[in-house]
């Protein structure tokens, strides 16, 4: 598995979680790893728009993946969820805020 971003970003974990789709998946993944194959039947959504989902997830540091090979040599792309604990308070929203580039 690829190592989890050691913090955060309070944007993206929100615009991420901003999603039923995203809130599936990650339900999903809360028992245990899965390919994006299976994830893909599970949900019954497309593969095209479950990476996209996971690719969202994964730049928010909420899930990670890597690939394993299957007995017959294919490599196949799983993805496990990070731990995360999100507390959010008028203190983190407002350093969250000031980090955020100037319109």
């Amino acid at each position: 598995m690829s190592s989890p971003k050691p913090t955060h970003s309070l944007p993206l974990v929100m615009a991420a979680l901003d999603n039923p789709h995203r809130m599936r998946i990650l339900a999903a993944l809360r028992s245990s790893s899965n390919y994006v194959s299976q994830l893909a039947r599970d949900l019954e959504i497309s593969r095209p728009l479950l990476i996209m989902h996971l690719k969202k997830l994964e730049e928010a540091g909420l899930v990670s993946s890597g690939l394993e090979v299957s007995a017959d040599g294919k490599a196949m792309r799983v993805y496990q969820l990070e731990d995360f604990d999100i507390r959010l308070t008028p203190d983190e929203v407002a350093r969250a805020a000031a980090k955020l580039p100037k319109d």
